[in-house]
């Protein structure tokens, strides 16, 4: 495959997984699209918006920017993966606010019953499973593909990329 059509197929996959990694990250700053939820009542994870900062970015254009999408992709990974290990934040069963699965010896994420743990908002935990679990494949889909462009950016770099020489000759317009 030419280099040129594999960064063109890369690259549009890429602005498709950043634009769903935003509206995840979206999403869950909004449980089950409730407004009126507290800033504390979020937890770190997506505050910290992996999906908007890391997997969002669209830097697609050269081999330096596909690093950046790469160390991107790699950020949204992390935040995702800390915030599918931690939990949501949620009102419990006593009325209060916080995050019942963060320093669990269980994992919350095999054992669905502890998920009746969480009262409010309804549904939470399993909102937050879905989105977080969303932007974990994507975020590692993204730094995969950012590699393979910057090896592809590479390659046409040192080998050219395979348009005809009429065909280039329109860009620097």
């Amino acid at each position: 495959m030419c280099t040129g059509k594999c960064s063109r197929l890369v690259g549009l996959s890429l602005v498709a997984m950043s634009l769903a990694c935003i509206v995840a990250n979206l999403l869950l700053m909004f449980p089950y699209a409730e407004l009126g939820w507290k800033p504390d009542q979020i937890t770190l994870q997506v505050w910290l918006m992996g999906g908007l900062i890391g997997g969002g970015l669209m830097m697609l254009r050269s081999v330096f920017c596909s690093v950046f999408g790469g160390l991107g992709g790699f950020y949204c990974l992390v935040v995702s993966s800390t915030g599918l290990a931690n939990g949501p934040m949620c009102e419990t069963k006593d009325g209060s606010w916080g995050s019942p699965f963060k320093n669990l010896s269980e994992n919350y994420l095999g054992n669905r019953a502890l998920w009746e743990e969480c009262v409010k908002p309804p549904n939470v935990v399993l909102w937050n499973v879905v989105l977080f679990s969303i932007q974990l494949g994507l975020g590692l889909l993204e730094l995969v593909l950012c590699s393979v462009q910057v090896v592809n950016g590479l390659l046409g770099t040192v080998c050219g990329d395979c348009r005809r020489a009429e065909d280039r000759a329109g860009e620097g317009l």
